[in-house]
């Protein structure tokens, strides 16, 4: 297989960027590098188009290396035939190649190995075959009863018959045209059923105790849905096939002739099907499934992700963070616009102790001192209690104070780390999850990235999923969206700086140890003296580190070290200095230089990295985030009570699932937008409308107060 070829054709790209890309990544380029700073080579592709590349050409070798194996273990049995060999060369997929090895894979003593083994492989030809003879079937099998056959159990006309026939089910079953035949048939034709174990169970797992549904349409969260009540013994589960369609789809392999086998053949290849394909098809059925819902689930995971490590930071905000509390009170940390901790303390606006007016105090105290414009409320227990006492000090003492909501979902799990413990070891976990709930505002990347992605919880089922291919998938998004941003070399944290692109841990954290042993980086080029940082690592993570404030402007934007001079260039013909640059950037600076194409040429560089450069130059280390939603602020409280169908209002998504979108309208409890409301057109799926972090326009359909369920609409009137 010529992998550049194929991998060209399946992704729809040149055969010449593939081979690029390729060589990029073998040389130890990382996705990131690639994707910003060799887009000649590749001809722009996007890290997301590098990643798909990057995990199909690991596919494509891995099959290339499977075949390689497979044609040796084949070879050495002494049974690979040319056209076995080009079968197996010619496969696209694992599963071609190992439904092609199957017959020759090592396996366990089989009714049909001990029947050849006795010499009955004859007589299953001629069932195969159906020769013509004067006698029975019973009659020829009579044969075949040797001293040999009738030692190893075939003694009697009917076990030799018999034993015959096991082995042409083996033949029927593990023939690989069959397998791909009746594997497609499966997948289009059955249904996954389900039903209770205990129907008079109330769980949560109720709309499926009665089920069907076919398997090529069912959705993938009702897969993993199924799946889960299959795990907590709450559901059985089968799949349900017309096992005599497919019975008939494997005889119409074999002509049917008026002879004394034909009613052995046909009883065989039955037999071959439901007690040696069937079992195994069926359990495809559900993996292929389970899969494919696995893959949509982490990819929707992975966009909410992407959208929330994406969120606009609130620059300036001088935060007094609350993590609310019953009985342990209410958390108070206050930050000052850079995250710095200012104070901490506890009080206690809810129940049990019910402390409002003390609160109050505390709060205003607070605000005067620290010049406090914004206060954050995480979003767990006691939230709602805790906003009402909030919304009240704001209308009564500070009406220029506005407060905000945030997600606090994996907030304990970063206080109670080894990593929280080292940045804060004097303080106790309530107050490191305090700060960190104030941080998510002021810069929710930089505080997002201390949390494993699977704890942010923005998923669907995530406890469910391939834990392996989570934990990768969303590390290369952190990755793709830390690099996009880039890192402030002097002030990021440890966990920041190990995501940019080619530093490990363990160099990151020698970033850190050499500022604080030598003092703020003053140039890109000290990179170079941090320990492990070689210069493959240095090549791929400079345009990604900045140097705010240091001796060469161009250090603080995303243009690389290496095109420095095409850089220093562009500002001679602008006519401006690296001072300039150094200001505030070049907003005239496309207009200065002129046709861009014409100039790259002159320059001797690629117009799409030229192009990159001059944008560096017009806006120097401009913040993607700044074109994403502001955080929707908030004065007075809400109530689910408060909610009355028809009302509009303005909310917040904080997560995006197959069947719809969670919206944060201020009243403690998500409300729930259905993907058929979410517009007058058809939407294939959520994320197709919407994105986590964004701010949208809701109505309300319906409220179950019971329930504490909020349904919402996009769509006006609808």
């Amino acid at each position: 297989m010529d992998i550049i070829a194929t991998l060209a054709e399946e992704l729809g790209l040149k055969p010449e960027a593939v081979a690029a890309a390729v060589q990029l990544i073998d040389e130890g380029n990382t996705i990131p590098f690639i994707a910003r700073y060799r887009k000649e080579a590749t001809g722009g592709m996007d890290d997301v188009a590098l990643r798909t590349l990057d995990e199909r050409l690991a596919y494509l070798r891995n099959l290339e290396k499977r075949k390689a194996d497979v044609l040796v273990l084949i070879e050495a049995q002494g049974k690979l035939t040319p056209e076995l060999e080009e079968q197996i060369r010619s496969a696209t997929q694992l599963q071609r190649v190992e439904d092609l090895y199957k017959p020759y894979r090592k396996k366990r003593m089989t009714r049909a190995q001990k029947a050849r083994e006795a010499g009955l492989e004859p007589l299953a030809n001629m069932i195969f075959m159906q020769v013509s003879t004067k006698g029975s079937a019973l009659d020829e099998a009579a044969r075949f009863v040797t001293p040999e056959a009738a030692e190893a159990g075939f003694d009697t006309p009917e076990k030799a018959l018999a034993g015959a026939a096991d082995i042409v089910a083996e033949v029927v079953a593990e023939d690989a045209e069959n397998v791909a035949d009746l594997r497609d048939f499966t997948l289009a034709t059955a249904d996954i059923v389900s039903e209770a174990v205990d129907a008079g169970e109330k769980t949560p797992y109720e709309p499926y105790y009665d089920f069907a549904e076919p398997a090529r349409k069912i959705p993938n969260h009702r897969v993993l849905a199924i799946d889960r009540g299959e795990r907590e013994e709450r559901l059985r589960v089968r799949v349900r096939v017309d096992d005599a369609a497919a019975v008939a789809r494997l005889a119409a392999r074999w002509p049917r002739r008026s002879g004394v086998f034909a009613p052995v053949l046909d009883a065989a290849i039955a037999d071959g099907y439901k007690r040696l394909m069937a079992p195994s098809l069926e359990r495809e059925v559900r993996a292929k499934l389970t899969a494919r819902a696995q893959t949509d689930a982490i990819g929707v995971f992975a966009k909410n992700v992407e959208s929330l490590l994406s969120a606009r930071p609130v620059r300036g905000a001088r935060v007094i963070a609350l993590d609310p509390g019953f009985r342990t009170g209410c958390k108070v940390a206050v930050l000052d616009e850079y995250g710095t901790l200012l104070d901490h303390g506890v009080v206690y606006p809810t129940v049990p102790h019910r402390d409002v007016a003390g609160t109050k105090r505390e709060l205003a105290r607070l605000v005067s001192r620290y010049h406090i414009n914004t206060i954050v409320i995480g979003n767990g227990t006691a939230s709602r209690e805790t906003e009402e006492v909030v919304s009240e000090f704001i209308a009564e003492s500070a009406p220029d104070l506005r407060y905000t909501i945030v997600n606090e979902a994996g907030a304990s799990v970063y206080s109670a780390s080894e990593l929280a413990s080292q940045e804060y070891p004097d303080l106790d976990v309530t107050t490191r999850g305090a700060m960190s709930l104030g941080r998510r505002l002021q810069d929710p990347l930089a505080e997002l990235v201390k949390i494993p992605p699977q704890s942010i919880g923005v998923g669907q089922y995530q406890h469910d999923l391939d834990q392996a291919e989570l934990a990768r998938t969303l590390g290369n998004v952190v990755e793709d969206v830390v690099n996009r941003v880039g890192v402030d070399v002097n002030t990021a944290s440890a966990s920041l700086l190990g995501y940019v692109a080619g530093i490990t841990p363990t160099v990151a954290r020698n970033i850190v140890a050499y500022r604080e042993e030598n003092g703020p980086f003053t140039d890109r080029r000290q990179l170079k003296k941090v320990s492990k940082l070689g210069p493959k690592a240095y090549q791929n993570a400079a345009g990604f580190l900045r140097v705010n404030g240091g001796a060469n402007p161009l250090d603080a934007t995303a243009v690389h070290p290496e095109s420095y001079p095409v850089a220093q260039a562009l500002l001679e013909r602008a006519g401006v200095t690296e001072k300039d640059l150094a200001r505030g950037g070049i907003p005239d600076i496309k207009q200065r230089l002129g046709n861009v194409a014409l100039l790259a040429g002159e320059l001797g560089c690629g117009v799409m990295t030229l192009v990159d450069i001059v944008s560096e130059l017009e806006k120097p280390g401009r913040d993607p985030r700044d074109d994403a939603p502001a955080p929707v602020f908030s004065r007075a409280a809400l109530s689910i009570d408060d909610l009355q169908p028809g009302m509009e209002l303005t909310g917040t998504v904080r997560n995006v699932v197959d069947f719809g979108a969670f919206v944060d309208v201020g009243v403690h409890q998500d409300g729930l937008v259905h993907i058929s409301k979410m517009a007058r057109r058809f939407v294939k799926h959520p994320s197709d409308v919407v994105a986590v972090g964004d701010t949208v326009k809701v109505w309300v359909e319906r409220v179950d107060r019971d329930r504490g369920k909020i349904s919402l609409t996009m769509v006006q009137g609808k």
